[in-house]
């Protein structure tokens, strides 16, 4: 099984490259906020418990998120992999997931980092909201907030997966296609 951690920071493209990357490879897409939403909607015991956090405006706890990607890699036995974007977000939920997927003998093969420059990001997320309706992608101050928020506790989790020689940087800026083609080569590195 192939499992590869889409990693960088807002505005870095994820969302872009992970359709293609899934369509090209034969991944799952697994989301932390779809699986959320999903286990809610579907009132599983996961749910409803991850529920009573939201409604009081407190985090999931990890326990519980991998509880339910553990029900999810359990329910989609038959894809090639999976593709994970939104998790890990910390150093701790790097190591809750790798426990996991040891359990399972499907560890992460690799980290892709979209390596994007502050100024890109925000000039993107600036563009996008423009169309997206997402008031977060509107507002400059809150935009480097984000991506300062992204540099302070997010990037440690590469860190983490640097340690095992997982984490592959690549160049975020150029086109689309560009950007592709270069997680492509690493994809296929690995993979052949």
């Amino acid at each position: 099984m192939f499992n590869l951690i889409l990693f960088g920071p807002p505005g870095s493209g994820k969302g872009t490259q992970s359709e293609k990357i899934m369509a090209q490879y034969g991944l799952k897409h697994l989301s932390t906020g779809d699986l959320l939403r999903s286990e809610i909607a579907n009132q599983t015991a996961l749910g409803l418990e991850a529920k009573q956090f939201m409604d009081k405006g407190e985090l999931v706890p990890d326990a519980v998120v991998i509880g339910m990607i553990s029900s999810s890699i359990d329910s989609n036995e038959s894809v090639k992999g999976f593709l994970f974007d939104g998790f890990p977000r910390t150093p701790a939920q790097a190591e809750a997931l790798d426990n996991l997927l040891e359990l399972k003998k499907a560890p992460i093969s690799v980290m892709l980092a979209l390596d994007v420059s502050e100024e890109e990001l925000v000039k993107r997320l600036m563009k996008r909201g423009e169309t997206s309706g997402r008031s977060d992608d509107t507002n400059e101050v809150v935009i480097r907030a984000r991506i300062s928020e992204y540099l302070n506790k997010t990037a440690a989790v590469a860190d983490y997966y640097q340690q095992f020689d997982k984490v592959k940087m690549i160049k975020g800026e150029g086109s689309i296609d560009e950007i592709y083609q270069n997680l492509c080569l690493e994809i296929d590195k690995i993979l052949n």
